[in-house]
């Protein structure tokens, strides 16, 4: 059912529940789809959903207006997550569907649109509904080329598409309806490290863009609406893009006979004595957008694996493939580790992977273990963790 966020104004998205996976990122907790529903003279849906929401998402219309008397659908982004039900919205009503021209491309490439009436708008353009004007601002690679944000001024809220939003699927809609905000705040750090990280060095000029406009709330695409965080979201979004590093160390790691662990395990041991906070992860058990999360703004980054078929092992090398995407910020402390049979390869494809993201690799004669490590081995990988605390990037 819909929710009110104003008078005429509302969310009338769905929930899923079940949802485990969106491309790569694991979704423990769900997510959402989040539509909302402007009435006026002309009445406006901002985004849709995926295609099998599509039956949840016209019970909220329906229970504000008969979804034929949609007159326009403002697609912010052609993702199929926000876009999978437009196709059927624009047959049953006849809306004509806002967008910018490479929102429209991409519309073009994956609906059928020969019936469908387009208006193209820039930054800046406008577009009155009635009592109500829009506004509407391109986000290019935040993080598709065809991002944009739409801004209604007379009731002061910022359609934000993907950026503040959260994968959690949950029954409060609003920020200050949740007891345990710090959650909610690590939620949407997830899903700023995982989706729009590449991108970071072009969030500054959005979030400067943003704080411009005078905002009640801003409603992302997935997760929580925010009301009472507005100031906080916006800051922690300039934190995360700045590369900023607490002193911190992430150590992902995959075993095949418990080797790497111990090593791993060794070398946090002397980082954590040494006062840095410590995060080991063993990558087959732990979902990527996890470890991501954490090496956001970590300082240091180890990546450890025993060396399969002159290679990394494979769950590390899609660990890696994975991080190269998302391109965390460069300069952070990196150590590459693991045991090994007859030859070692595996920390020099990891170090390749390093060299590539621009961190600063820091090598030792004691990260590179032949089978076994017994206890004087284990104490020099403690040793060395001590040494690596003093290191600055």
């Amino acid at each position: 059912m819909a929710v009110k966020i104003k008078d005429g104004i509302y969310w009338v998205g769905s929930v899923d529940w079940e949802v485990r996976e969106f491309h790569g990122y694991e979704t423990s907790k769900g997510s959402s789809y989040n539509s909302y529903l402007i009435v006026d003279e002309e009445n406006v849906l901002i985004d849709s959903a995926k295609h099998y929401m599509f039956e949840e998402l016209m019970e909220g219309i329906s229970s504000v207006i008969d979804p034929m008397d949609i007159d326009y659908i403002v697609v912010n982004h052609a993702e199929k997550d926000h876009s999978g039900c437009i196709d059927k919205i624009v047959k049953l009503s006849g809306a004509k569907v806002i967008t910018n021209e490479k929102g429209k491309e991409h519309l073009e490439l994956q609906f059928n649109t020969e019936d469908w009436e387009f208006i193209i708008v820039d930054t800046g353009d406008e577009i009155n509904i009635g009592k109500r004007t829009l506004k509407f601002i391109k986000t290019p690679m935040l993080h598709w080329p065809d991002n944009m944000i739409t801004y209604c001024i007379e009731d002061k809220i910022l359609f934000s598409n993907d950026a503040f939003g959260q994968h959690v699927a949950t029954s409060e809609r609003f920020d200050y309806e949740v007891e345990t905000i710090e959650e909610i705040f690590e939620d949407a750090k997830e899903y700023f490290a995982n989706i729009l990280l590449p991108y970071k060095m072009l969030i500054p000029n959005a979030i400067n863009a943003v704080k411009g406009l005078d905002i009640d709330y801003i409603c992302p695409s997935h997760g929580l609406i925010w009301k009472e965080k507005i100031e906080e979201i916006l800051n922690r979004y300039m934190k995360w893009s700045s590369g900023e590093c607490k002193n911190k160390a992430v150590i992902a790691y995959d075993s095949m006979y418990g080797s790497t662990k111990k090593m791993a395990h060794a070398i946090g041991s002397g980082l954590s004595d040494e006062g840095v906070e410590v995060k080991i992860y063993n990558i087959s058990g732990t979902p990527m957008n996890t470890i991501m999360k954490e090496i956001l703004d970590a300082k240091y980054i180890l990546i450890g694996s025993p060396t399969l078929n002159s290679n990394v092992y494979p769950p590390v090398a899609m660990f890696l493939a994975y991080m190269e995407g998302l391109k965390p910020a460069d300069g952070k402390i990196a150590v590459a580790f693991g045991s090994y049979g007859w030859m070692e390869m595996a920390t020099e494809i990891i170090k390749k992977s390093f060299e590539k993201l621009n961190f600063k690799v820091v090598d030792d004669e004691c990260l590179k273990c032949r089978f076994v490590p017994k206890e004087e081995y284990i104490k020099k990988c403690y040793e060395f963790g001590k040494k690596l605390s003093e290191i600055e990037n």
